[in-house]
């Protein structure tokens, strides 16, 4: 760490404020408008409360920690999810949020930003202790460290903080509103692509025959499913050899290549019937938000086939593009007709024969190569604006850790030489009684 100013001191988080220290309430004790906290309600990383949720809505039957206005609550249970923020009213909160009363010598909001700073964040994933849900333990909160500021430049860097902060909350707000546009961009590009909106021009120039409905089973060479679980259980899977598409690959026109799964080669020659070329379509049978169908690569250099929840469609053509028929099966319009026929409750799945009676309107060849050209130049539009946007997120998330970094090695605000030094603060307060002691009212340390 980089030298600190000369007015401040490098101590521990429970010699400033009185860590772990809790006063407990009851149910029988809550009234019906409390607020009640739970972990869940934080979002990670940003400190906003998602929802929040009284005692008569949650009915909570387990002891909770209290806290007040102006408390810091700090999230213990798997502490690198970052969750902390400020107490803007009263109320009580699941037992894994530990409220940190602001103490005499420690504004609340600078105490609140050192939380969020790299150096806490690291020793705390550190030292939690719990394989699968690791939680800071209340000695370990104790000694994080923490640095002390001078009681004025405390209020300089929390103000100067809150400020620019809630600048970089705003532009990732902004962020965050660009992507679903883009997205239902794209879903009005494939709307007006496959109902003929898209080339009425090149349509009308070109005198262009009108288009005629087909069902996806006669625009196939054949449509079909994977092995069968009896075929392929999970004790054939192996480290290489023959890769199996699974519904993990399959995304809305778009393959995903990284999530590997393979069979031997010996158990791929009985199923190689369901061997996979480039340019098939690959359909998921669930239907969830959004119909998930792509093409399968031509730069997967292993032999593959499909699970039988992944539907193989190898298309005639002769009749259509694979592409078109994926960007029509991809279409919203496909998902609003999909989504009345699927079957069951917690997976809705459609099956082959409702796959293959599925009904398109198909134009000629030539305008199938105009409608691909046209999608395409607006797609790589869309995808140009993705990638300035991924850039622009990326900046905007490297804004906050640096800016805490520069605010806790005091390059932030200027120093005043006329502010009382951070070790006359530690002294006064090591004068008075620990702040762990009862005297605060009915607390617990653990």
């Amino acid at each position: 760490m980089s030298t600190l100013p000369t007015s401040w001191v490098e101590t521990n988080l429970g010699t400033v404020v009185p860590y772990g220290a809790t006063v407990k309430a009851e149910p029988k004790d809550l009234t019906p408008d409390t607020w009640v906290l739970e972990l869940e309600d934080i979002e990670k990383d940003t400190t906003k409360v998602l929802q929040r949720m009284t005692f008569s809505e949650r009915q909570s039957k387990s002891t909770k920690n209290r806290f007040d206005v102006g408390d810091i609550l700090y999230g213990k249970l798997r502490p690198y999810l970052n969750k902390v923020t400020f107490a803007d009213q009263p109320g009580v909160c699941t037992t894994e949020i530990v409220p940190i009363k602001p103490t005499e010598v420690v504004d609340g909001r600078y105490l609140f930003h050192w939380l969020r700073h790299h150096r806490f964040l690291n020793y705390v994933t550190d030292v939690s202790h719990g394989v699968n849900m690791p939680r800071l333990g209340t000695e370990a909160g104790r000694q994080a460290p923490f640095v002390l500021a001078p009681k004025n430049e405390q209020k300089r860097i929390a103000d100067k903080l809150d400020t620019v902060l809630t600048r970089v909350d705003a532009v990732n707000t902004r962020l965050a509103h660009i992507a679903p546009i883009l997205k239902r961009f794209r879903q009005s590009v494939l709307a007006a692509a496959t109902s003929g909106r898209l080339t009425e021009d090149w349509r009308h120039a070109h005198r262009a025959a009108d288009w005629t409905p087909k069902t996806v089973e006669s625009l196939c060479l054949h449509i079909s499913d994977g092995p069968f679980g009896s075929n392929l259980k999970s004790d054939d899977y192996t480290d290489g050899g023959a890769r199996v598409v699974r519904l993990e690959n399959i995304g809305h026109l778009s393959f995903d290549a990284v999530k590997e799964t393979f069979i031997s080669m010996d158990k791929y020659e009985t199923l190689k019937k369901h061997t996979l070329m480039p340019g098939d379509l690959l359909f998921s049978s669930f239907v969830d938000e959004e119909v998930r169908v792509c093409e399968f690569p031509a730069n997967i250099a292993e032999p593959a086939i499909n699970k039988a929840d992944c539907f193989c469609l190898r298309v005639d053509r002769a009749q259509v593009d694979p592409r078109f028929l994926a960007f029509r099966l991809a279409c919203k319009s496909t998902y609003q007709s999909l989504k009345d026929l699927v079957h069951g409750a917690t997976r809705p799945r459609i099956n082959l024969r409702q796959l293959r009676g599925f009904k398109v309107m198909l134009p000629s060849t030539d305008e199938q190569a105009e409608i691909l050209r046209r999608v395409e130049t607006l797609f790589a539009h869309a995808s140009r604006l993705e990638a300035r946007l991924q850039t622009a997120r990326t900046t905007t998330e490297r804004l906050t850790p640096a800016l805490l970094a520069k605010a806790f090695r005091g390059d932030l605000v200027p120093q005043d030489p006329n502010d009382e030094p951070a070790s006359e603060l530690l002294r006064r307060l090591q004068q008075e009684a620990p702040l762990t002691s009862a005297k605060r009212g009915r607390k617990s340390a653990g």
